[in-house]
Protein backbone atom coordinates (compact mmCIF):
# COMPACT_ATOMS: atom_id res chain seq x y z
CA UNK A 1 0.00 0.00 0.00
CA UNK A 2 2.09 2.82 -1.29
CA UNK A 3 1.42 6.18 0.22
CA UNK A 4 4.47 7.79 -0.31
CA UNK A 5 5.43 10.08 -2.82
CA UNK A 6 9.44 11.28 -3.66
CA UNK A 7 10.65 14.95 -4.34
CA UNK A 8 11.06 14.07 -7.89
CA UNK A 9 7.72 12.72 -8.11
CA UNK A 10 6.17 15.95 -7.09
CA UNK A 11 8.63 18.30 -8.66
CA UNK A 12 7.60 16.33 -11.94
CA UNK A 13 3.86 17.12 -11.32
CA UNK A 14 4.05 20.36 -10.03
CA UNK A 15 1.99 21.89 -13.14
CA UNK A 16 -1.03 19.23 -12.89
CA UNK A 17 -4.32 20.77 -11.83
CA UNK A 18 -5.13 17.54 -10.46
CA UNK A 19 -3.23 17.79 -7.73
CA UNK A 20 -3.14 19.77 -4.52
CA UNK A 21 -0.32 19.94 -2.30
CA UNK A 22 -1.14 20.58 1.58
CA UNK A 23 1.68 22.45 3.61
CA UNK A 24 1.41 20.90 7.51
CA UNK A 25 4.05 22.49 9.33
CA UNK A 26 3.38 22.94 12.67
CA UNK A 27 5.65 23.29 16.05
CA UNK A 28 3.80 21.98 19.17
CA UNK A 29 4.49 24.75 21.77
CA UNK A 30 4.72 27.35 19.19
CA UNK A 31 1.79 27.48 17.31
CA UNK A 32 1.71 30.26 15.07
CA UNK A 33 5.52 29.55 13.29
CA UNK A 34 4.08 27.02 10.89
CA UNK A 35 1.96 29.58 9.10
CA UNK A 36 4.90 32.00 9.73
CA UNK A 37 7.11 29.54 7.93
CA UNK A 38 4.58 29.35 5.00
CA UNK A 39 4.46 32.57 4.09
CA UNK A 40 8.05 33.02 4.08
CA UNK A 41 7.81 30.01 1.22
CA UNK A 42 6.81 27.31 0.67
CA UNK A 43 5.98 24.67 -2.59
CA UNK A 44 4.23 26.43 -5.38
CA UNK A 45 0.51 26.16 -5.36
CA UNK A 46 0.70 24.79 -1.55
CA UNK A 47 -2.13 25.40 0.32
CA UNK A 48 -1.59 25.60 4.56
CA UNK A 49 -3.49 23.41 6.62
CA UNK A 50 -3.49 24.16 9.92
CA UNK A 51 -2.50 20.97 12.96
CA UNK A 52 -4.74 22.65 15.65
CA UNK A 53 -7.10 24.94 13.65
CA UNK A 54 -7.63 22.27 10.82
CA UNK A 55 -6.97 18.61 11.43
CA UNK A 56 -7.95 18.63 15.32
CA UNK A 57 -11.89 19.50 16.66
CA UNK A 58 -12.19 21.90 19.88
CA UNK A 59 -10.92 20.74 23.01
CA UNK A 60 -13.40 19.57 25.32
CA UNK A 61 -13.56 17.21 28.79
CA UNK A 62 -13.02 14.22 26.49
CA UNK A 63 -11.45 13.51 23.01
CA UNK A 64 -7.20 14.67 23.95
CA UNK A 65 -5.27 17.51 23.31
CA UNK A 66 -6.04 17.25 19.52
CA UNK A 67 -9.49 15.96 19.30
CA UNK A 68 -10.83 14.05 16.08
CA UNK A 69 -12.74 16.54 14.20
CA UNK A 70 -16.60 16.35 13.12
CA UNK A 71 -17.31 15.78 9.30
CA UNK A 72 -18.73 18.87 8.83
CA UNK A 73 -15.18 20.59 9.68
CA UNK A 74 -13.41 18.31 7.33
CA UNK A 75 -15.78 18.81 4.79
CA UNK A 76 -15.10 22.90 5.61
CA UNK A 77 -11.10 22.25 5.62
CA UNK A 78 -10.97 20.50 2.79
CA UNK A 79 -13.19 21.97 0.52
CA UNK A 80 -11.75 25.23 1.43
CA UNK A 81 -8.44 23.78 0.31
CA UNK A 82 -9.90 22.53 -3.03
CA UNK A 83 -9.88 19.17 -2.51
CA UNK A 84 -12.92 16.73 -3.82
CA UNK A 85 -13.00 13.15 -5.64
CA UNK A 86 -11.26 13.90 -8.35
CA UNK A 87 -8.15 15.58 -6.29
CA UNK A 88 -4.78 13.87 -5.13
CA UNK A 89 -3.31 15.11 -2.35
CA UNK A 90 0.29 15.29 -1.01
CA UNK A 91 0.97 16.45 1.92
CA UNK A 92 4.38 17.81 3.47
CA UNK A 93 5.91 19.64 7.02
CA UNK A 94 9.38 20.12 8.64
CA UNK A 95 8.85 17.21 11.35
CA UNK A 96 9.76 14.03 9.70
CA UNK A 97 6.38 13.52 8.93
CA UNK A 98 4.66 13.51 11.71
CA UNK A 99 2.01 16.35 11.09
CA UNK A 100 2.09 15.59 7.22
CA UNK A 101 0.71 11.96 8.56
CA UNK A 102 -1.87 13.39 10.28
CA UNK A 103 -3.30 14.92 8.05
CA UNK A 104 -3.09 11.38 5.35
CA UNK A 105 -4.72 9.73 8.28
CA UNK A 106 -7.42 12.07 8.41
CA UNK A 107 -8.04 12.17 4.88
CA UNK A 108 -8.22 8.58 4.83
CA UNK A 109 -10.09 8.25 7.38
CA UNK A 110 -12.97 10.46 6.01
CA UNK A 111 -12.84 8.43 2.87
CA UNK A 112 -10.22 10.44 0.49
CA UNK A 113 -8.28 7.44 -1.03
CA UNK A 114 -5.60 9.33 -3.22
CA UNK A 115 -3.61 11.20 -0.58
CA UNK A 116 0.02 10.97 0.11
CA UNK A 117 2.71 11.89 2.04
CA UNK A 118 6.14 13.92 0.61
CA UNK A 119 9.05 11.34 1.33
CA UNK A 120 11.23 13.76 2.61
CA UNK A 121 11.15 17.30 4.71
CA UNK A 122 10.32 20.26 3.32
CA UNK A 123 14.11 21.43 3.87
CA UNK A 124 15.09 18.83 2.40
CA UNK A 125 13.24 20.02 -0.30
CA UNK A 126 14.81 23.28 -0.37
CA UNK A 127 18.58 21.79 -0.49
CA UNK A 128 17.90 19.78 -3.26
CA UNK A 129 17.07 23.16 -5.17
CA UNK A 130 13.16 22.33 -5.87
CA UNK A 131 10.84 25.63 -6.34
CA UNK A 132 9.69 27.42 -3.49
CA UNK A 133 7.60 30.60 -3.23
CA UNK A 134 6.41 33.36 -1.26
CA UNK A 135 3.24 33.03 -3.15
CA UNK A 136 -0.37 32.51 -1.44
CA UNK A 137 -2.19 30.88 -3.81
CA UNK A 138 -6.14 31.44 -4.46
CA UNK A 139 -7.88 28.05 -4.19
CA UNK A 140 -11.43 27.41 -5.86
CA UNK A 141 -13.58 25.34 -3.36
CA UNK A 142 -14.55 22.31 -4.00
CA UNK A 143 -16.84 19.94 -2.24
CA UNK A 144 -15.54 17.73 -0.10
CA UNK A 145 -18.10 14.96 0.73
CA UNK A 146 -16.60 12.98 4.37
CA UNK A 147 -17.34 9.59 3.93
CA UNK A 148 -16.30 8.27 7.25
CA UNK A 149 -14.60 4.57 7.14
CA UNK A 150 -14.71 3.28 10.61
CA UNK A 151 -11.92 0.80 10.00
CA UNK A 152 -9.14 3.62 10.37
CA UNK A 153 -10.48 4.72 14.21
CA UNK A 154 -10.03 3.37 17.48
CA UNK A 155 -12.51 4.46 19.91
CA UNK A 156 -11.66 4.76 23.52
CA UNK A 157 -14.32 1.75 23.92
CA UNK A 158 -12.05 -0.01 21.65
CA UNK A 159 -9.29 0.59 23.83
CA UNK A 160 -11.01 -0.84 26.98
CA UNK A 161 -11.95 -4.04 25.08
CA UNK A 162 -8.26 -4.47 24.10
CA UNK A 163 -6.97 -3.55 27.88
CA UNK A 164 -9.84 -5.76 29.92
CA UNK A 165 -9.40 -9.09 26.94
CA UNK A 166 -6.88 -8.53 24.52
CA UNK A 167 -8.78 -8.41 21.78
CA UNK A 168 -6.28 -5.75 19.98
CA UNK A 169 -2.58 -4.79 20.58
CA UNK A 170 -2.01 -1.63 21.96
CA UNK A 171 0.85 0.55 20.35
CA UNK A 172 2.33 3.16 22.14
CA UNK A 173 4.34 5.52 19.59
CA UNK A 174 5.73 7.92 22.05
CA UNK A 175 10.14 8.54 23.60
CA UNK A 176 10.40 5.38 25.80
CA UNK A 177 11.03 7.96 28.65
CA UNK A 178 7.77 8.86 28.37
CA UNK A 179 6.19 4.84 27.84
CA UNK A 180 7.45 3.88 31.23
CA UNK A 181 6.69 7.25 32.86
CA UNK A 182 10.12 8.47 33.43
CA UNK A 183 9.14 11.98 32.53
CA UNK A 184 6.20 13.28 31.00
CA UNK A 185 6.38 16.87 29.98
CA UNK A 186 2.43 17.18 28.19
CA UNK A 187 0.35 15.70 30.22
CA UNK A 188 -0.86 15.75 33.79
CA UNK A 189 -0.04 11.70 34.51
CA UNK A 190 2.92 9.52 33.52
CA UNK A 191 2.68 6.44 32.16
CA UNK A 192 1.36 4.42 29.21
CA UNK A 193 -2.06 2.40 28.84
CA UNK A 194 -1.51 -1.17 30.09
CA UNK A 195 -0.62 -4.07 27.97
CA UNK A 196 1.06 -1.37 25.34
CA UNK A 197 3.92 -2.02 23.42
CA UNK A 198 6.89 0.21 22.64
CA UNK A 199 7.59 1.31 19.31
CA UNK A 200 8.85 4.54 19.08
CA UNK A 201 7.44 6.60 16.19
CA UNK A 202 10.50 8.18 14.94
CA UNK A 203 12.30 4.78 14.31
CA UNK A 204 10.43 4.84 11.18
CA UNK A 205 12.01 7.68 9.62
CA UNK A 206 15.66 8.56 8.43
CA UNK A 207 17.62 11.56 8.88
CA UNK A 208 16.37 14.06 6.27
CA UNK A 209 12.60 12.68 6.96
CA UNK A 210 12.82 10.16 4.97
CA UNK A 211 10.36 7.40 5.51
CA UNK A 212 12.40 3.74 5.79
CA UNK A 213 11.41 1.00 2.97
CA UNK A 214 8.92 -1.03 3.59
CA UNK A 215 10.65 -4.43 4.57
CA UNK A 216 12.67 -2.04 6.99
CA UNK A 217 9.04 -0.79 8.49
CA UNK A 218 8.35 -5.06 8.44
CA UNK A 219 11.44 -5.52 10.67
CA UNK A 220 10.59 -2.92 13.00
CA UNK A 221 6.99 -4.79 13.64
CA UNK A 222 8.17 -8.30 13.15
CA UNK A 223 6.77 -9.80 16.47
CA UNK A 224 3.12 -8.49 16.09
CA UNK A 225 1.09 -10.93 14.36
CA UNK A 226 -0.06 -9.69 11.16
CA UNK A 227 -3.91 -11.22 11.66
CA UNK A 228 -4.14 -9.12 14.89
CA UNK A 229 -5.78 -5.74 15.21
CA UNK A 230 -3.39 -3.31 16.17
CA UNK A 231 -4.53 0.20 18.02
CA UNK A 232 -1.70 3.03 17.53
CA UNK A 233 -1.79 5.98 20.31
CA UNK A 234 0.67 8.30 21.27
CA UNK A 235 0.03 11.29 23.30
CA UNK A 236 -2.52 13.29 21.38
CA UNK A 237 -2.56 11.14 18.28
CA UNK A 238 -0.39 13.20 16.04
CA UNK A 239 2.74 11.27 16.35
CA UNK A 240 1.14 8.02 16.12
CA UNK A 241 0.03 8.54 12.60
CA UNK A 242 3.40 8.01 11.13
CA UNK A 243 3.45 4.44 12.78
CA UNK A 244 0.01 4.33 11.03
CA UNK A 245 1.51 5.03 7.96
CA UNK A 246 4.20 2.63 8.74
CA UNK A 247 2.39 -0.21 9.51
CA UNK A 248 0.67 0.06 6.14
CA UNK A 249 3.75 0.57 4.05
CA UNK A 250 4.99 -2.79 5.68
CA UNK A 251 1.62 -5.01 4.59
CA UNK A 252 -0.52 -4.80 7.94
CA UNK A 253 -3.84 -4.48 7.08
CA UNK A 254 -6.09 -4.24 10.56
CA UNK A 255 -4.46 -0.95 11.99
CA UNK A 256 -6.47 1.60 13.99
CA UNK A 257 -5.68 4.79 15.53
CA UNK A 258 -6.76 5.43 19.06
CA UNK A 259 -7.36 9.71 17.80
CA UNK A 260 -7.51 10.86 21.78
CA UNK A 261 -4.72 8.62 22.86
CA UNK A 262 -2.63 8.73 25.99
CA UNK A 263 -4.28 12.30 26.75
CA UNK A 264 -8.06 11.23 26.30
CA UNK A 265 -6.95 7.77 28.07
CA UNK A 266 -6.57 9.61 31.26
CA UNK A 267 -9.29 11.98 31.34
CA UNK A 268 -11.10 9.47 32.80
CA UNK A 269 -10.44 9.22 36.44
CA UNK A 270 -11.25 5.51 36.55
CA UNK A 271 -8.76 3.87 33.37
CA UNK A 272 -5.36 2.53 34.71
CA UNK A 273 -1.76 3.34 34.20
CA UNK A 274 1.10 1.53 33.95
CA UNK A 275 4.70 2.74 34.26
CA UNK A 276 8.07 0.84 34.13
CA UNK A 277 9.77 -1.04 31.98
CA UNK A 278 7.61 -4.59 31.45
CA UNK A 279 10.13 -6.58 30.80
CA UNK A 280 12.04 -6.27 34.05
CA UNK A 281 9.10 -7.07 35.88
CA UNK A 282 7.72 -10.11 33.14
Amino acid sequence: MASLVSHEWLHAHLSEETIRILDCRFWLGAPSKGASAYRDDHIPGAVYIDLERDLSGPVAEHGGRHPLPSAEQAAAVFGRAGIDETMTVVAYDDQDGAMAARCWWLLRYFGHERVYVLDGNYSEWKKKGHPVTDHIPVVAPRRFQPRPDRSWLATVEDVRAAVRDRSAVLIDSREWKRYIGLEEPIDRVAGRIPRAVHRFWKDGVAEGGYWKRPDEQAARFADLDRETPLIVYCGSGVTACPNVLALKEAGYRNVRLYVGSFSDWISYPDHPVETGDPSSSA
